[in-house]
């Protein structure tokens, strides 16, 4: 559930600012020795965040501490123990350092036909979603979800997703993946896992919505958003809930705009209008 308007990313493809950066490698590379691993050269793909190989078949990951999004990634990833996702085999809470089973970086569902990743993502996400007590250690989005929203500044598209909000009596028993998308489905051998996860406590059709304006680049048309909406609803989902979050979540993510920016270069808020017309 990325907010690529926090100050510390360059932009949305960016990543983190090149003084971040250096630190979290310089951590990377002294947890490395103190773990006895040799780490290979850092993954280009891994823009908020520093993550290379270790060994020939880990990952070291370093999640920044301003991103309080990854506060429980190891948490859920403990809870998950490799079904549906990655594993993980160490953890250092302090220095916010993942030692991970290795996908295949570079082989994610954006390889894939529009059929074939929905098809996957309707596959792994189920494993993911996990019925559990909001609280300790997953925070509720209802806990963040106004400030979100009061961050978007002015735009039509705003106070339609706050009315959305308000009237919606939101279900935060689940464990979701958080940024669930194309890019963070990987292939693993003979079966696909995810990683990256942004863990809350909230419903399950909140973590569909990222998949509807993925992979980055593509700009799906209506009738595309219509049958990824389709595939999770024979999950047992509910399609207008799913509607519903694009908008809320579309517009909160895709706001503000930046200087220079339009709307139509948005994927969020192509996404949101499309749901709100």
């Amino acid at each position: 559930m990325i907010t690529p308007r926090d100050p510390w990313r360059h932009d949305a493809i960016g990543g983190v600012a090149p003084w971040l950066r250096a630190e979290l490698e310089a951590t990377a590379h002294q947890v490395a020795r103190e773990w006895g691993i040799r780490l290979g050269p850092a993954f280009d793909l891994a823009r908020f965040s520093f993550a290379a190989p270790a060994d020939h078949d880990k990952v070291l990951k370093i999640v920044p501490a301003e991103d309080d999004e990854g506060d429980n990634e190891a948490d859920a990833l403990a809870l998950w123990n490799g079904d549906g996702a990655v594993r993980l085999l160490r953890h250092d809470r302090r220095r916010r350092a993942l030692l991970l089973s290795r996908a295949q970086p570079g082989f994610d569902a954006r390889t894939l036909s529009e059929r074939e990743a929905t098809s996957v993502a309707a596959e792994i996400a189920p494993q993911l979603w996990k019925r559990i007590t909001p609280g300790r250690p997953f925070r509720s989005v209802k806990d963040h979800i106004p400030r979100w929203l009061r961050r978007s500044g002015e735009h039509d598209l705003v106070p339609i997703a706050r009315a959305l909000y308000e009237s919606m009596n939101v279900d935060d028993s689940w464990l979701i993946h958080g940024d669930f998308h194309h890019h963070n489905l990987l292939r693993d051998g003979e079966r696909w896992v995810a990683i990256d996860p942004k863990p809350y406590a909230a419903e399950r059709e909140f973590d569909v919505v990222t998949f509807l304006w993925n992979p980055v680049g593509h700009l799906a048309p209506r009738e595309e958003l219509e049958r990824r909406i389709a595939a999770f609803a024979g999950l047992g989902l509910d399609p207008e809930r799913i509607r519903a979050w694009a908008i809320v979540r579309g517009t909160y993510l895709g706001l503000p705009l930046r200087p220079g920016e339009d709307e139509a270069q948005s994927r969020q808020l192509h996404v949101a209008r499309a749901m709100a017309d």
